[in-house]
């Protein structure tokens, strides 16, 4: 293949037109000695196991992604949901205690009035102006409320009576040092899967481009062989035009070739009811005197 080595990592914007407007058949990846069926095949197995791998490595990396991203919800939502490891500190805590433990209590800004006039009588056992209000956010406030442990499911009942939600949390140092390390690990993994994923992805898409181009020379031959008939007598070309300038290349071209298939002749390539020639696979409406495939390199990259 001519320039080989160059288009060895094609480039979107530039490489694409320039590789089809000097392609050369690959001689070395795809002998043309095979017969057409064993060269589909070599094609269809290299990109079949371009596929699989993507799909194993997509899969590996939007998992990664997935589960970095649940995380980072849980440290930015609403103090219902959110991770409050960041937020809590252990002198919020009566720790060690037999008989006293302190709860995390989730009450929404219009009660919080009502929780400061009424915690202390949600139940008995509760440690008088114990409660603290520890951050808020635009809904809700995290207040602590110290009480004895053989009354705690009963003041979880009354407090969700006034609508004052308990956050089952239990403060351990070393499970919240966990998950803090859970997040770092898992961006780091993130970042050494990105770099070696894209370049992977430029590689293979150059090869699955490549062999794209191909099978599009594969057709134009078939085709061509299949209208026109043995000994081989075609040219294949690429042309190029401007939006403008279309409609007339077709009338050009109908004018050249027109005698080469009657109907198609007549009917211009245009006609809007598209009726499915036998063997084709395409409508009336792009059917032409000449075999003709469109090429739709206008590709957007995705941003992961």
């Amino acid at each position: 293949m001519k320039g080989k080595e160059k288009f060895s990592k094609l480039n979107f914007s530039a490489d694409l037109p320039l590789y089809i407007t000097r392609f050369q058949w690959d001689m070395a990846k795809y002998p043309i000695k095979q017969s057409l069926r064993n060269i589909a095949d070599i094609i269809s197995k290299q990109v079949g196991q371009i596929d699989a791998d993507l799909k194993v490595k997509s899969s590996a990396y939007n998992s990664l992604k997935g589960n970095l991203q649940n995380l980072e919800k849980k440290q930015t939502g609403s103090l219902l949901t959110r991770n409050l490891a960041d937020i809590v500190k252990r002198e919020h805590f009566i720790l060690d205690s037999e008989y006293l433990t302190t709860l995390l209590v989730i009450v929404p800004k219009a009660l919080v009035q009502d929780w400061n006039g009424h915690y202390e009588k949600l139940t008995d056992m509760i440690v008088p102006r114990s409660t603290q209000c520890i951050t808020q956010d635009q809904d809700f406030a995290l207040y602590t409320v110290t009480l004895f442990k053989k009354v705690v499911d009963e003041f979880k009942l009354h407090a969700r009576e006034k609508k004052f939600v308990v956050r089952e949390f239990t403060y351990n140092e070393e499970e919240l040092a966990a998950g803090k390390n859970e997040i770092t690990k898992l961006v780091t993994d993130k970042k050494k899967q990105f770099g070696p994923l894209v370049r992977w992805l430029k590689v293979n898409f150059s090869e699955c481009f490549c062999a794209w181009i191909h099978v599009k020379a594969l057709r134009v031959f078939v085709e061509s062989v299949l209208r026109y008939g043995l000994p081989v007598n075609f040219q294949a070309i690429l042309i190029h035009p401007h939006k403008k300038s279309t409609k007339r290349l077709r009338d050009v071209l109908n004018q050249l070739y027109g005698h080469l298939d009657g109907s198609a002749a007549s009917s211009g390539g245009s006609n809007a009811d598209t009726v499915d020639i036998p063997g084709l696979g395409f409508g009336q409406s792009e059917y032409y005197p000449y075999v003709y495939y469109k090429l739709n390199i206008d590709m957007v990259e995705s941003k992961m």
